[in-house]
């Protein structure tokens, strides 16, 4: 990985194990890098700015599946008692379905499944649209903190917190096998 604020952000990121390049992710996630007029038409149209260190590392693998895809969760989720699964994250752009400004983007979320506004959907969950991680803001200002959380359509869109930033939500991933995943 490129030496700089990335790296030092993300210590133990390793972009040749992170991502799953598997063909459906390629096919369905991965985007080429996003130019600076790329990211600003997307941040116009979802209406937020989007991290600088989620940008930066888009710049380097544009969306896709992580390797690891279970964040741990505070208390019990839709879809487990300690954590939740992540099918994949959304690249900058819009050509891909799963990129912020695609066909199943941030936008679509909102305005067709009636998810709050709370801020940009950027991960996906593997229950079929009724769970999705989003970067959510206290206020109404696109510049203020964030917070990287659930929304659970299936319980009223209750939201659950599960990480103050993007570095923490990258670094908590962790593989299946760290959970009991048997019914």
């Amino acid at each position: 990985m490129a030496k700089g604020p990335l790296q030092r952000s993300f210590p133990e990121l390793d972009l040749d194990t992170f991502w799953d390049d598997s063909d459906y992710a390629m096919r369905a996630y991965v985007d080429g890098p996003p130019s600076d007029g790329l990211v600003a038409s997307v941040e116009v149209e979802l209406g937020f700015r989007l991290p600088a260190l989620y940008v930066a590392l888009m710049r380097l693998h544009n969306g896709g599946m992580p390797r690891n895809t279970c964040c741990p969760a505070p208390k019990r989720t839709t879809w487990a008692d300690d954590h939740v699964a992540v099918s994949g994250i959304m690249g900058i752009g819009r050509q891909k379905d799963y990129s912020l400004a695609g066909s199943a983007g941030s936008r679509f979320w909102i305005d067709e499944w009636g998810y709050p506004a709370i801020g940009v959907y950027f991960a996906d969950c593997p229950s079929a649209g009724h769970d999705m991680i989003a970067s959510t803001t206290e206020t109404a200002d696109p510049a203020a903190s964030r917070r990287w959380s659930m929304s659970t359509r299936k319980v009223d869109y209750r939201v659950t917190v599960l990480a103050p930033n993007f570095v923490s939500f990258v670094q908590a991933l962790r593989p299946e096998e760290d959970y009991d995943v048997e019914d």
